[in-house]
């Protein structure tokens, strides 16, 4: 009976240490919250290597185009040679460049136009051939889609001097000078409406023009031209025609793929002394063809009828072969 009870009694004691210490863990344990999965975020695309940003500028308002030829001519023979001739040498060089403004119904053109030829024949020495420099700038207001109203200003003169050549009373060959560098050289204000018919042809009228001819030195030529040379009287150096009219026409067009004409005819007529025969014409012309990108056909004329210069119709023309050179910064230029 009495190792029964200490049984149970140890049974009891047991129990008790084990409820204590299951006790003491559980209030010892931290407690752990859940872990809960992360939130899943939108995917970031990554950056593309081959985008490309395109920056748009606007056109210049400023087109331009230059052409540029240099031809040579030569011929040699030899001391026996029984057809005849001489040895001779000839350059023609023409340089032409235009700046042309555009924006809105305003625009303002600008070209210069140069062109030079001579010829040296042996025991004839040099001698001028073809000889021009053309300076034009106009300002334009679109009233339609054809037709401008304009302002222009331009100047004609030549670069060097030139000569008559003739031979005198003995026989003997003499040059007489007949013009120079700016004698004469014309300088025309006009104003009036500019037709555009197309890219390739344009026609300005201008019935309120004014020109003046500067002629410096001019005693030089009244030898040769008599007392009224280019119009310009004794004891002035210029003339000045205030009240005229005007008519100026541009035809610029590639007649084929190689083959371009260029033309300018100006007509001027003094409304004091207003007659057929006192009417000023000047047309100048070049056809220019292209064997390839670089050699060029250049066959160029000018036909003159001025009746303050000479009653007669004078005319000039070359033919020759060489080099061309050609930029532009708009395809507009190709007709």
């Amino acid at each position: 009976m009495r190792v029964r009870s200490v049984a149970l009694l140890l049974s009891s004691i047991s129990v008790g240490l084990i409820s204590n210490r299951a006790a003491a863990q559980i209030r010892l344990s931290p407690v752990v919250p859940p872990i809960l999965p992360a939130p899943s975020l939108p995917a970031i695309p990554k950056a593309k290597l081959d985008t490309l940003v395109a920056i748009v500028r606007p056109p210049s308002p400023w087109k331009t185009a230059f052409k540029g030829t240099f031809n040579l001519n030569e011929s040699a023979l030899s001391s026996n040679w029984r057809g005849g001739g001489v040895n001779s040498i000839g350059l023609n060089a023409q340089i032409n460049q235009k700046a042309n403004f555009h924006r809105g119904r305003s625009s303002w053109d600008n070209e210069a136009d140069f062109l030079y030829a001579f010829v040296a024949n042996k025991d004839q020495g040099y001698r001028k051939s073809l000889d021009r420099l053309f300076l034009d700038t106009k300002y334009g207001c679109n009233i339609s889609t054809q037709w401008n109203a304009f302002a222009s200003l331009n100047l004609l003169t030549q670069f060097a001097p030139g000569y008559k050549y003739s031979t005198n009373a003995a026989g003997e060959p003499q040059a007489q000078r007949v013009s120079s560098a700016f004698a004469p050289a014309y300088i025309t204000l006009a104003t009036g409406m500019e037709y555009v018919a197309s890219k390739w042809f344009k026609i300005r009228l201008s019935p309120l023009a004014s020109r003046v001819t500067i002629v410096g030195h001019r005693q030089r030529f009244v030898d040769v031209l008599g007392e009224k040379p280019y119009g310009v009287r004794a004891g002035h150096s210029a003339n000045f025609e205030a009240l005229a009219g005007q008519v100026l026409t541009e035809i610029d067009k590639n007649i084929t793929t190689n083959v371009n004409l260029k033309a300018r005819y100006l007509l001027f007529a003094d409304y004091q002394k207003l007659a057929l025969r006192r009417l000023d014409h000047r047309l100048d012309a070049s056809m220019t063809a292209k064997v390839n990108r670089y050699i060029n056909v250049a066959l160029t004329g000018i036909l003159l009828y001025d009746y303050d210069q000479d009653r007669a119709l004078q005319y000039s023309q070359g033919l020759s072969l060489g080099l061309i050179y050609t930029r532009q910064n708009t395809q507009e230029g190709k007709k």
